[in-house]
Parts: C-alpha cells; structure tokens; sequence
C-alpha cells in the first residue's frame, strides 16, 4: 500500500480568501463554543469554514463513531467545494480510521490537510501511502479558537505559496551540523505508536520533526530510544525538536530535558536543534509542511530550520 513518497511527492492546490474550508473531527469530542470561536476565527481571515452536524456527535471519548468519523473525513476529500481540511482538534482516536479510509479518494482528490497531535497519525499516514503534503497546523477548536493561538504569517505563507516561502526558524542548538532532507513527523507518542503496524512511519531522508506535550523526560527517552532501536533513526538526516511543552525535568533535578535529548541524539551524527513552536505550544502555533526538502544548520550558539520549496500548487 505505500509508495515512495520521496519521488512522489503530491502538492495539493493553494488556498485563498474567499474559499471553502471543510472542519473535521477524526479523534475526540469536541466542544460546540470551541468549535464557533474557532470557525469565526477562519471567517475573519477570509475563508468559509464548513462542516455537518455530526461533527459534535459523541461516543465515549470519540467525536463520534468510527464509521462517522472516517466517513466525514472521505467526504471533505471528496466534495468539489472544500479547498483545504483542518481538524477540529487532536486527543485520541485516528488510529481506529486507518484500516477504514479509501487512499484512493485521497489520490484522486488531493486537499490541504492540517492537524496536529493525534491527527499525527494521519498526517503520515497520508503522506506515506500517497504522497501527499500534509500540514502540521493549528487546529479550529483549539489554536484558532484561542487568542492568539495561530501564527498567522505561517500559515498564510505555507497555505497559498505566496509571496515567499515561510520566514526560517530559529532554534536552540543541540547538536552541531548540517542536512537536508524531507520535513516530517509530529507528536512522538504518536510516531512512536505506529512502530509494527502496517501505518509505520517512513523516516529515511527526513528532517524529523518530534513533539509531545506533559511528557517527563524518561518517558521521551524510552520513546526516542524505541525509535532508534527500531531502526527509525538511521536514515534522519537532522532532528528538530518542538516546544515540548509541560516535559521539563522537575526543579530538584540535576539534568535537564536538553541533556536528555543530546545524549540521545549524539551518537547520530546528525545536526538537531530544539524549539520549534508547532504542535502542543502555548500560542503562535506554527504551520509547517510534511513532506518538502528543508536543511537545517546547526553551530555552536545557532539552529536555522529553512525550507527549501513551496508545499502547494498555485
């Protein structure tokens, strides 16, 4: 079922004022109020966001049943009206659609598809079976249902191709070099729970993107330790690290949360930079692209992640 995303690479049409965006729910309930704040949120930079009913649906933790779920995100791929898809929010759940998505719809209709979190585990999935860039991005009920949730500048850049490529980022250096590669990845829960399922992830000629929320340290450890036990860091060309937020070590400790991130990627030899404000962040939530040729330059006081290509098609 995969291809070789690599030299197959799927840039899905730019999204502009004025357009159509479909608001899914693929893992937890969502919260009614969060979901308007978030879809006024949309309205004010100009788009028309869309969505059925059902979205507020609920069976125990879920947004919904299974069948509900996967069959809402099918029919956004699917409608002629919808540009781009955003996910309502992330927590638990996307897993249970894997087995139950028509790739084909997805090759057949590529759309902007944006999420964070759970949604991880589409985001590679997706990518990983058809090529497709996918977007590590704010979500509705959460990012952009929060002031001051969204880094605008971002996902204007990224979601329409123009003017320019999105602005470098600027990180804290972890480990020094430098490397080109595909961006990919997201929550390291996730990336980690796809490891001996036919969904794996696919992280040859990667820049690795990995972030978690309210993790401890040896909990990363273990995580990152599975993944390269696996195998799944030998072909990283470069690391970058998000936020992390609520991972610090506790104050009495005598390490901190870079000690333990350098000491396991130092044996690598690939650069790796910490602080990416994407995914679990306290506000400003970058958008960034999987699956488009990026570097990243690391020295001893500097980290530079660039992209290197536009992510969609004008």
């Amino acid at each position: 079922m995969k291809l070789d995303a690599r030299n197959s690479i799927e840039k899905p049409p730019a999204l502009h004022a004025g357009e159509r965006v479909g608001i899914v729910a693929p893992a937890s309930a969502i919260e009614r109020d969060e979901l308007l704040r978030g879809c006024e949120a949309l309205r004010l930079l100009g788009y028309e966001p869309v969505y059925d009913e059902s979205i507020l649906d609920r069976e125990l933790y879920f947004a919904g049943t299974t069948a509900r779920r996967a069959r809402e995100l099918e029919t956004m791929f699917i409608r002629d009206d919808v540009r781009a898809i955003v996910c309502a929010r992330g927590g638990y759940g996307c897993n249970y659609l894997l087995p139950h998505i028509d790739l084909e719809i997805i090759r057949r209709h590529p759309k902007i598809f944006a999420g964070y979190s759970d949604v991880t585990t589409l985001l590679t999935w997706f990518h990983d079976a058809t090529g497709l860039v996918t977007f590590h991005a704010p979500m509705v009920a959460k990012d952009f249902a929060s002031t001051n949730g969204v880094d605008i500048p971002s996902w204007q850049a990224w979601m329409t191709g123009q003017p320019d490529l999105p602005q470098p980022v600027l990180l804290a250096p972890i480990a020094r070099g430098k490397a080109e590669g595909r961006l990919y990845g997201g929550c390291l829960s996730m990336l980690t729970a796809s490891l001996g399922t036919p969904y794996e992830i696919q992280t040859e000629d990667t820049i690795l993107l990995i972030e978690d929320v309210a993790t401890k340290p040896y909990q990363i450890d273990r995580m990152l330790m599975q993944l390269k036990l696996a195998g799944k860091l030998e072909g990283v060309r470069g690391i970058v690290f998000g936020q992390m937020r609520d991972c610090a070590a506790p104050p009495e400790s005598s390490y901190t949360l870079i000690d333990v991130l350098r000491r396991l990627v130092e044996d690598l030899g690939i650069p790796a930079g910490f602080g990416v404000n994407s995914g679990h962040v306290e506000s400003g939530n970058v958008t960034l692209a999987l699956g488009v040729r990026a570097s990243l330059e690391v020295e001893k006081d500097s980290a530079v992640l660039n992209t290197l290509e536009a992510a969609v098609s004008i």
